[in-house]
C-alpha cells in the first residue's frame, strides 16, 4: 500500500468510526465505570466499544499481519513490525457531558515509533493528520497545513492539561503547579483536542501524566509534523505514555523541562 493509499485508508477508518460513534453523542446510552467505583472515575460507553470493533475489523481485513493496541479490547500481535494504536473516544468525560472536545485517535507505529497519526472529531467534521514531517487539518473551512507558533517565554505561554487532579500528589503535582504558575494562562478538560490546537498554533504547551500509549501515539506525528516537540518529562520518547509534555516551540519545551526537572 502506497503512502497515499495508507492516508486514504486512515481517512476511511475515521469516517467509519465516526458513523459508529455519532448516534450516541448527546443521546442516552449505557455507561460503565472501568474504575468500578474507585477514583478517578474512568468511564467507557457503548460508543467506545462500537467504534473500536469497526476499526479492528477494517484493519484486520486490510493488514492481517499488523498488530493492534486498542483501549477497549487490548492487544493483538504486539510484536508485529507495524502496530495500530487506537483510542475510539479520547475524552469520554467530555463525550458524556455533550462537549465536542473528544476525538478518535488512530495511530500507526513501526518498530515502536509513531509514524502516522490521525485525530477525527466527527461532530465538528474535523480531521487532523500528520506523519512527523508535515501535518494538515481538513474541516468545514477547508484544508490547511498545520504549524505550531513561536513562543519561547513561559510567561507568554498558554498551557493545557486534561485535569490537574490526575497528577499524583506530592512531587508530580508540585512540578506541574510550578510550571502552571509561570504560564500566562491555563485551560483544563480538552483531552486530545488540546494537542491538535497546539499543532494548529493556538496552544503552546500540553502537560499530562498517567497516559497510556493509545492516548498519545496518534498525536505525536501530528505535533512533530507541525513543528512541535513531544517527549516524556525526562526528555525521552513519549510513545509509551506516562508523563508527557508537548510544546509548539522546541525552545519552550526546553524551558518547561527545566521546571519539571529542577
Amino acid at each position: 500500500m502506497s503512502v497515499v493509499e495508507l492516508g486514504r485508508f486512515m481517512e476511511d477508518l475515521a469516517q467509519a468510526s465516526g458513523k459508529a460513534i455519532l448516534p450516541f453523542f448527546r443521546a442516552q446510552f449505557a455507561l460503565e465505570d472501568k474504575a468500578r467505583g474507585g477514583s478517578p472515575f474512568d468511564p467507557v460507553t457503548e460508543a467506545d466499544r462500537a467504534a473500536e470493533v469497526v476499526l479492528r475489523a477494517m484493519i484486520a481485513k486490510a493488514f492481517p499481519g499488523h498488530g493492534i493496541l486498542g483501549e477497549e479490547f487490548g492487544t493483538e500481535r504486539e510484536d508485529a513490525e507495524c502496530v495500530w494504536v487506537l483510542d475510539p473516544i479520547d475524552g469520554t468525560r467530555a463525550f458524556i457531558a455533550g462537549l465536542p472536545t473528544w476525538g478518535t485517535l488512530i495511530g500507526l507505529t513501526r518498530h515502536g515509533v509513531p509514524v502516522r497519526g490521525l485525530m477525527h472529531q466527527p461532530y465538528l467534521g474535523e480531521v487532523f493528520t500528520g506523519d512527523g514531517h508535515s501535518a494538515r487539518l481538513r474541516g468545514p473551512a477547508g484544508e490547511r497545513t498545520l504549524r505550531t507558533r513561536r513562543c519561547t517565554d513561559l510567561g507568554q505561554a498558554l498551557l493545557a492539561t486534561t485535569d490537574p487532579r490526575l497528577f499524583a500528589e506530592g512531587e508530580e503535582a508540585e512540578r506541574f503547579r510550578a510550571l502552571e504558575g509561570q504560564a500566562r494562562l491555563s485551560r483544563y478538560g480538552t483531552d486530545c483536542y488540546a494537542y491538535c490546537m497546539l499543532a494548529a498554533g493556538q496552544i503552546d504547551l500540553v502537560v499530562e501524566a498517567g497516559l497510556k500509549p493509545y492516548d498519545i501515539c496518534a498525536l505525536i506525528p501530528i505535533i512533530e509534523g507541525a513543528g512541535g516537540r513531544v517527549t516524556s518529562w525526562d526528555g525521552g520518547s513519549a510513545a509509551k505514555g506516562g508523563r508527557v509534555i508537548a510544546a509548539g516551540d522546541p525552545r519552550l519545551h526546553e524551558a518547561a523541562l527545566k521546571v519539571l526537572n529542577p
